[in-house]
């Protein structure tokens, strides 16, 4: 086990009358992007809620620092640094920018601090969310992840609703934010971006792992990104 690491260890999720997905380790570390892309309905975002705490995982573990946090709410998790953007835009639309990153930073400074890493913004600083773009409202969202100061950022489907050129604008602050010492767990549609990105990729189809292996590797190997897409080799 490695000091500082968000672990899932044989993780299934279950809704209804059976599993959702199953049997997922994953080692997320500081610093690193992961990506877990697949088909729809595959599991993905029922994966990243069992980290975060909004969905109960039904086998498995879950470790972060070596200690189960199958057991803690999901605010608990929160203050522990483990941070989710959900899908879709969640920003105060009344609320200006600075306002929006105030409410995760808890100061001013704080709050300027995560300016730093995402300055796009200083010019939309103090003006209301609502009169952003949609490209200007996630990175909001991300900001204000970022403000919250977290150890490991789950983000699902950052790209949902924007324009493909909006997306890859906004793909470098996923870096930063890794940069910053931020392990990232990055679920997305886009895949050929988000393995671009990452070191690591799973790919996820049919309720199980289909491939777990670098990332970079499984971009230039359209035939192996295929066939997992359709489960038709294994991880």
């Amino acid at each position: 086990m490695v000091d500082g690491s968000l672990v899932l260890d044989d993780v299934t999720v279950s809704r209804g009358a059976g599993p959702v997905i199953s049997n997922v380790s994953i080692t997320l570390l500081p610093g690193d992007v992961t990506a877990l892309v697949g088909p729809n309905g595959a599991g993905k975002t029922s994966l990243i809620e069992s980290v975060s705490g909004i969905t109960a995982f039904s086998g498995g573990s879950i470790l972060l620092d070596d200690q189960p946090i199958g057991k803690l709410s999901r605010v608990a998790r929160a203050k522990r640094g483990i941070v989710h953007i959900e899908q879709g835009r969640a920003v105060f639309p009344s609320l200006t920018v600075r306002e929006n990153l105030v409410l995760t930073a808890g100061t001013d400074a704080r709050a300027r601090d995560a300016l730093d890493h995402f300055p796009e913004l200083e010019k939309r600083w103090d003006a209301p969310t609502a009169l952003l773009s949609g490209g200007e409202q996630q990175m909001v969202v991300l900001a204000r992840a970022f403000a919250a100061q977290p150890r490991f950022l789950l983000i699902d489907e950052m790209s949902l609703g924007l324009a493909p050129v909006v997306f890859t604008r906004l793909l470098p602050m996923v870096t930063t934010i890794a940069q910053a010492g931020v392990g990232v767990l990055l679920v997305e549609q886009f895949t050929s971006m988000a393995l671009g990105l990452a070191g690591e990729a799973l790919v996820v189809s049919g309720g199980r792992v289909t491939y777990q292996g670098d990332a970079r590797q499984l971009r230039d190997r359209p035939q192996l990104l295929h066939e997992a897409y359709l489960g038709t080799t294994t991880a």
